[in-house]
């Protein structure tokens, strides 16, 4: 199981990780409708049968949505295109960070120039410190590689002085205390006492453990804490470095506090070659030893040749020639190469030994062959006894017991004393296996091991040992670690160990699109390495149909859009498109799912890339008019006959009116008519002939607009006679061309005029104009003033008053009686009021004083009605109709 801090750390590298999110592009217009629930509304409102007045208002209703839809879908347009530019534009802060990272390389260009100018300055041994350099002013390229997160500026940190990798001082000090206490645990006895080394994580240099880091210091270690100023390098103290270089040359680094590894020795010293030959020139102290080129020349190891290779450093290399050269023992020649002058062959020497009767045995050697090896004193096989022979006899046994130890190290050979090996011990004893935990009674010589197989854990402490009959020292764990490490990306391939493993060693290079920039970081940081800003051209396709897309440099994700212009052929008119190539077009997506309340978040929007087809061709064709009336420059998609809107204006075939229809087209039948003469398509004169008519005549032309002069009207005129009776009928020409007297006779009806004379009578003569003459002679009757005598007399007599008629006695005697009929109805209908008036102030009178009801009933004073006041109502219109009915008939019977 790893530890706490590592799987934190863990833990946060991978939140880091899957942090990243991917740029979500797109972009494109979906113009919904400005007035999409008021269009149904402004449909209705115009339809048929609406008055004039609301026509007026849903024509002005619609206008003001159309003004609407044209605003809204001119603000999307410019939506769009502003997220165009966002998202597939090289942005003015890429522009900036660009130029900031070019002066970034000058400046640390410019740092190392000196170390290149001067003679033989090799850049290979700069180009590490330079990646140190250049890792450090970028935020986010070091990492620790314990806890796989970035060092940032303000935080300590600790760098290796082997590899120059830099650490948190948290992570470093907590990898060094783990890994002390877990080597101490493992091998001491005397657990934490000894001192034992902790290794660097990624080139496991070891320190001691007074050298575990315990403050921040600058990479020079001059100043401990170094503040943190934006104008140095960050963990710099700004003071020149002065560690000695590697190799020690004497100097010092001249650079300012810096990361990594000192560059090489700047400083230019006076040397001569490695031979010796050439004059001393100056060199850099890091180069300083140099080649002339020139043989070498010097003896070599086979005295008898000379170096023939360039001025080189060191001993000079074996002979490479070939030579016939005898043996050690001088029986063999062959050719062998001449820096090897000394070899063996593989016959035996063979030579007498100084005893005169054994020859050497040795193969091919040098020198004397030596004594023979059975010449002095001799022991027996039991090396108890010794004897002086000859060497030629061979020494005898003793006769005393071997008495060697066997192979089994604790018995002895009972065998008297013998030549050869002894044989093998056949003892039974009582034998613990190897793990101690049983016992078993066997011959010495044979091994006991039981099958209990050892429980105990390995090193590692995950697994169990497993070997049967083990003694106790159980070996290492020999089985891969297998852990997931800190990158995430690969396993740990070490034994199965204890604690925290080591960093991934590996590492990834983090790449543009097209490859050719890299940045090269520790393997589990190519999740959160932003891809480096790549110089060169973006070499992809052009997904329009362009031969060849827009100069940009090389990025991730789709090309921005092409804005080249787009040159197609249209179908219709021949001409190029002159507009932006429109082959993939941000459309915004349509049918996507509504929110059902304003509780559901709203989705952002899509965008699909679509071809649009070309727009309408714009460029200008000059055309005329269908009326011919102007010449005017329509664009290409429009180009075609059309009318100005202005009258024809074409003479009509009356000669009369020109043609008010709209320019149109016109059919001329003769050219030689002229321009002005209407056609077949002008409109036909529907209207009246508007000459003047002739004085009186009320009725217009019958005939439709002519030319030349009108018609005798021939139309019956309806006019009135003299007397205003009758309607007559003449023709309007007689009437307009007649002179007062026929005008008088034709508007005589030959009846009597209907006219009263001032008297009331008729007028007796014919139907004539003016007034009627006054001499009325008709019998007119004549009355008394009481109506009742009566006389015929002739009419203009009683006019002037020359006759009248008195009444006589009986007139007067029918006045009186009518006279008396009055006063006597009104004398009755006076009592009638006075006896109604005493019969209300009586019945009051008993309500006053009390009475009971039936006491008033029994007192009230009976009043029976007479006939007259019973029937009055109906008696009097009767009389009256009967005074008149007598009066008429007595004027009748006097006159």
């Amino acid at each position: 199981m790893e530890a706490s801090w590592r799987q934190v750390a863990g833990g946060r590298g991978r939140a880091r990780g899957r942090a990243t999110a991917a740029p979500s592009s797109g972009n494109g217009i979906h113009l919904r409708g400005a007035g999409g629930g008021r269009g149904k509304g402004s449909v209705g409102a115009g339809g048929p049968g609406c008055s004039p007045g609301g026509a007026a208002t849903a024509a002005a209703a619609e206008l003001m949505s159309q003004k609407k839809f044209e605003e809204i879908k001119k603000a999307n347009q410019a939506a769009a295109k502003k997220l165009v530019e966002e998202h597939f534009s090289s942005s003015s802060e890429e522009e900036g960070d660009e130029d900031f990272e070019g002066k970034r390389g000058e400046i640390v260009a410019n740092t190392f120039i000196t170390y290149t100018t001067q003679t033989d300055g090799d850049t290979c041994e700069l180009e590490r410190t330079k990646q140190y350099v250049n890792e450090a002013f970028q935020a986010g390229a070091m990492t620790c590689l314990i806890c796989i997160a970035s060092v940032k500026r303000n935080q300590a940190v600790w760098s290796c002085s082997g590899c120059f990798c830099i650490f948190h001082m948290p992570c470093i000090q907590k990898w060094a205390k783990d890994s002390q206490f877990l080597v101490s645990s493992l091998t001491d006895d005397d657990f934490g006492k000894k001192d034992y080394p902790w290794p660097c994580p990624k080139c496991r240099f070891e320190y001691k453990r007074s050298d575990t880091p315990s403050r921040y210091y600058c990479y020079c270690g001059k100043v401990e804490d170094p503040p943190l100023d934006p104008w140095l390098v960050p963990h710099s103290c700004g003071q020149v470095c002065e560690r000695e270089f590697k190799p020690p040359c004497g100097h010092k680094c001249l650079l300012l506090c810096h990361p990594g590894p000192c560059p090489p020795c700047p400083k230019m010293v006076t040397t001569t070659c490695y031979c010796k030959k050439a004059k001393p020139i100056p060199r850099r102290c890091s180069a300083k030893k140099w080649s002339c080129q020139l043989p070498c020349g010097r003896k070599l190891l086979c005295g008898q040749h000379k170096c023939e290779n360039p001025c080189h450093a060191g001993s000079c290399p074996p002979c490479p020639r070939v030579s016939r050269q005898k043996c050690v023992c001088g029986k063999q020649v062959a050719e062998r190469s001449c820096a090897s002058p000394l070899w063996h062959c593989d016959r035996v020497c063979g030579k007498t030994l100084p005893c005169g009767n054994h020859t050497c045995e040795q193969v091919c050697h040098i020198g004397a062959c030596g004594e023979c090896p059975r010449s002095g004193k001799r022991s027996c096989p039991c090396q108890k006894s010794k004897f002086s022979l000859p060497c030629t006899e061979d020494v005898p046994t003793c006769g005393d017991s071997c008495d060697k130890v066997l192979e089994c190290g604790i018995h002895r050979c009972s065998q008297r004393c013998h030549r050869g090996p002894c044989e093998t011990c056949r003892q039974e004893v009582e034998k613990h296996c190897r793990c101690g935990k049983h016992t078993k009674r066997m011959p010495c010589h044979k091994p006991y091991l039981c099958e209990t197989k050892c429980v105990k854990m390995r090193d590692c402490q995950k697994h169990q040992c497993r070997r049967k009959c083990c003694p106790g020292n159980c070996p290492p764990c020999d089985q891969n670690c297998g852990r997931t490490l800190g990158c995430r990306n690969h396993k740990c391939p070490s034994v199965c160990h204890r604690g925290s493993c080591y960093p991934c060693p590996e590492t990834v290079d983090v790449k543009c699109n097209c490859g050719s920039t890299k940045v090269t970081v520790p393997c589990g940081r190519e999740r959160t390495t932003r891809p480096p800003k790549c110089k060169e051209q973006c070499s992809r396709p052009p997904t329009c149909h362009h031969t060849s897309q827009e100069k940009h440099r090389c990025h991730f994700g789709s090309c921005p859009p092409c804005h080249q212009p787009c040159q197609k052929v249209l179908e219709k008119c021949g001409h190029l498109c002159p507009a932006p190539c429109h082959d993939q077009a941000l459309i915004k997506q349509t049918g996507r799912h509504q929110p059902t309340g304003p509780w559901e978040q709203p989705s952002e929007p899509a965008f699909i890339q679509t071809a649009l087809p070309c727009p309408p061709c714009q460029v200008p064709i000059p055309m005329q008019c269908l009326g011919k009336h102007e010449v005017s420059l329509l664009p290409c998609h429009a180009a075609g006959p059309y009318s100005c809107k202005r009258l024809c204006g074409r003479t009509l075939d009356c000669q009369n009116h020109t043609c008010m229809k709209e320019c149109h087209k016109v059919t001329e039948i003769d050219a030689s008519t002229g321009k002005n003469k209407a056609g077949r398509e002008c409109l036909q004169c529907e209207e009246g002939c508007s000459k003047s008519r002739p004085a009186g005549c009320p009725h217009p032309c019958v005939l439709p607009c002519h030319p030349g002069e009108c018609p005798p009207c021939v139309q019956m005129l309806r006019i009135k006679c003299h007397c205003k009776i009758t309607s007559l009928y003449v023709e309007c020409r007689k009437i307009t061309t007649a002179d007062v007297n026929e005008k008088n006779l034709l508007s005589c009806c030959k009846n009597q005029c209907p006219k009263e004379l001032p008297c009331g009578h008729r007028c007796k003569e014919m139907c004539h104009p003016g007034d009627c003459p006054f001499n009325c002679n008709q019998k007119v009757k004549l009355r008394c003033p009481c109506k009742r005598i009566k006389k015929e007399l002739q009419c203009n007599k009683v006019r002037e008053n020359q006759i009248s008629i008195e009444c006589d006695t009986t007139c007067k005697e029918m006045k009186r009686k009518a006279s008396a009929i009055k006063e006597a109805e009104a004398k009755a209908a006076l009592e009638e009021e006075k006896r109604r008036q005493q019969a209300e102030l009586e019945a009051f009178e008993n309500r006053l004083k009390g009475r009971r009801k039936k006491n008033r009933k029994r007192d009230e004073v009976a009043v029976e009605l007479t006939l007259w006041q019973k029937y009055k109502y109906y008696l009097l219109p009767m009389c009256a109709v009967a005074v008149l009915v007598f009066a008429w008939y007595i004027a009748h019977n006097v006159d």
